[in-house]
């Protein structure tokens, strides 16, 4: 099949990437900087972004499958997310019609559950909306990931790093549950959703029905660093000022910023778990694996200090 991939140069595109090339699919991907993105040789680089439409019409020339990874999750304010999340969304598919490709797969959130609760998971939302105005002219599969992790990561690179020390200072709740991923697991569900006839929307997990809160977390944590580690709840009100003051000066300099109100506000819903079937998905990697992958990945690449002798 022929392959095309936004988003390859990401986090989540580069582990899709890695499945995807070198094997019987031939795979194209829209990039910014072809110099730079140092993806695999046997993939074909397109140079351009979402609002290009004559480079979105060249990736998706005679191609039978897109793979839409590409996203923004910070910007400056709420017109920067429906930019790329709506817009750029609303861009492809339209190529996609245009051109005759048979099978779209959208990397949606599970934000898009909760659109009330921040401008990333309302224009998550508005990019799905898009997508259904489609169904009748394009085969379509939206996947609704969890938080994502693993090696390279740098947006959960804190959360994780906390997990690492004797005291873990959480922002969230007790009493919250979430589901998780490894992104290459994520990955693999993306590669198979590519070649698989499903439609629908499917909210994704790491196998883990009920999902987990910060304690097990904590608990799965310790076993992996031989050591006790306990959380400690920041209470939401102190992090909001703090995250107000961030913006003040995201917005000021124009770049975004990786803390915000909606952020936090994410964090402290006390219900992420996924629902309905999701995906099936053969061996997942669950947390307590997935936890030491990524933190020995984190440490080797000097992103972490290295483990102290237990």
């Amino acid at each position: 099949m022929k392959i095309a991939l936004t988003g390859a140069t990401g986090f989540v595109g580069r582990a899709v990437v890695s499945v995807l090339a070198g094997g019987e699919h031939s795979l194209s991907a829209l990039v910014r900087d072809v110099d730079g993105a140092k993806l695999p040789k046997d993939v074909m680089l397109v140079q351009g972004g979402l609002e290009d439409v004559a480079s979105i019409d060249e990736l998706l020339r005679d191609m039978d499958v897109v793979v839409h990874v590409a996203g923004v999750i910070s910007a400056v304010n709420r017109a920067g997310y429906f930019a790329v999340n709506e817009r750029g969304t609303h861009a492809i598919v339209q190529a996609a019609v245009r051109n005759g490709v048979k099978r779209f797969v959208h990397v949606s959130s599970l934000s898009a559950r909760e659109p009330q609760l921040s401008s990333y998971g309302a224009s998550k939302l508005a990019g799905e909306k898009v997508l259904e105005r489609y169904l009748d002219e394009i085969s379509t599969a939206i996947l609704r990931p969890p938080a994502v992790y693993g090696p390279g990561d740098k947006a959960t690179l804190p959360l994780l790093k906390a997990l690492t020390q004797r005291y873990a200072f959480v922002p969230g709740r007790a009493d919250a549950r979430f589901s998780l991923i490894y992104v290459g697991d994520l990955a693999r569900v993306i590669a198979e959703a590519a070649t698989n006839r499903a439609t629908g929307t499917f909210e994704l997990n790491d196998g883990n029905p009920i999902g987990y809160d910060w304690c097990e977390l904590a608990r799965l944590a310790s076993l992996s660093e031989h050591q006790t580690i306990k959380p400690v709840f920041l209470p939401k009100a102190v992090l909001m000022p703090l995250a107000a003051t961030v913006e003040i000066f995201s917005r000021l300099v124009q770049k975004p910023a990786m803390i915000s109100r909606d952020k936090i506000t994410e964090l402290y819903h006390d219900d992420w778990v996924a629902r309905f079937s999701g995906w099936p998905l053969k061996n997942p990697i669950g947390f307590e694996e997935g936890f030491a992958k990524t933190v020995d990945w984190y440490r080797q690449s000097g992103w972490l200090p290295k483990k102290r002798t237990p």
